[in-house]
């Protein structure tokens, strides 16, 4: 069996508070099991939850091993990583994997930086646990028992993989942090820097990006998709910030025979009523009125359900 549970749903700062009681204000963190094998995607501020959790419960079975995936060094996806209570036994193995830095420190250096004195009290050489660095760039992985992940080069301010995890037949794809690749050249005829041929070949380009991102995530069974905004906060000065929104995912799916598409990577500003609304309203939205909404037709169309991620969540695969 393939699952994933979210212990950290939320993007860019914990938002913890009276608001976000229901679907949770910790940052990135998901456990994916593949039968008995531990899959652990991101380091934010749900890890420390879910380290609680393996301590209470798996440790009573034996030591801790896990296969740790980092999508990208931002501080979110990585500040939860000293809390990780299995980093204080001497007995846990842990593969720590994330992305190639473009400025030439490794994935060790950076988080021995988090751990620096000025930062945190203990230092990266006091943990207890057996820790394994690896970096990468678009590859696929064996990781044993029948379990791959394929990684793929994600829209975002630094380097950032999306996760492609296949187990017997099953699949799982993580598409965060996410920006859809637009064109970067004017295209407007009468602006003074309009070029036609540069126009051109930009939206050509964008285009061509955007299939591969679709070609990542096509025929998947869960799709953990960014989706911070919605399309007019996207438009009110968050281009280039490295996220997506909801108008343009959700319709993306259709043609991907995605199975069940996991909004992820909530706005910090985002409370537990304006997701409520939300998801009540992609419940009605209608692209066509006979289709009794656009959701109503993903699910018809594509067998597709669309899902809010929330804190404690398990979806299987």
């Amino acid at each position: 069996m393939l699952s994933v549970r979210f212990w950290g749903v939320r993007g860019s700062i914990p938002a913890p508070g009276s608001s976000t009681v229901i679907f949770g204000g910790n940052t990135s963190c998901l456990e994916i099991r593949a039968d008995e094998r531990l899959v652990i995607v991101d380091l934010g501020t749900g890890v420390r939850l879910l380290g609680n959790y393996l301590m209470a419960n798996d440790f009573k079975k034996g030591p801790i091993d896990a296969d740790i995936f980092v999508t990208h060094t931002h501080w979110d996806h990585l500040i939860g990583f000293p809390l990780f209570s299995p980093l204080f036994i001497s007995s846990t193995m842990l593969r720590i994997w994330g992305p190639i830095s473009t400025t030439g420190e490794t994935l060790e250096s950076i988080l021995k930086m988090q751990l620096d004195h000025n930062f945190w009290p203990i230092r990266l050489s006091e943990l207890s646990a057996q820790i394994k660095y690896e970096q990468m760039q678009e590859t696929t992985l064996d990781l044993g028992d029948g379990l791959f992940v394929k990684t793929k080069y994600l829209n975002h301010s630094t380097l950032c993989l999306g996760y492609r995890f296949e187990y017997k037949g099953k699949s799982i794809v993580t598409v965060y942090d996410h920006e859809p690749f637009m064109n970067l050249f004017p295209t407007d005829v009468n602006a003074s820097d309009y070029d036609e041929v540069t126009a051109e070949e930009g939206e050509r380009v964008a285009k061509e990006e955007n299939e591969k991102i679709a070609a990542f995530f096509k025929n998947v069974d869960v799709l953990i998709h960014d989706c911070q905004y919605t399309e007019a906060e996207y438009h009110n000065g968050r281009h280039g910030w490295g996220h997506s929104f909801y108008e343009r995912v959700i319709p993306s799916v259709r043609d991907a025979s995605v199975k069940k598409l996991v909004i992820f990577h909530h706005d910090p500003d985002r409370s537990d009523e304006d997701l409520i609304r939300l998801e009540k309203e992609w419940q009605v939205k209608d692209d066509c009125p006979s289709t009794g909404g656009l959701l109503s037709k993903l699910n018809r169309l594509n067998r597709t359900a669309v899902i809010i991620a929330k804190e404690g969540m398990t979806i299987t695969a």
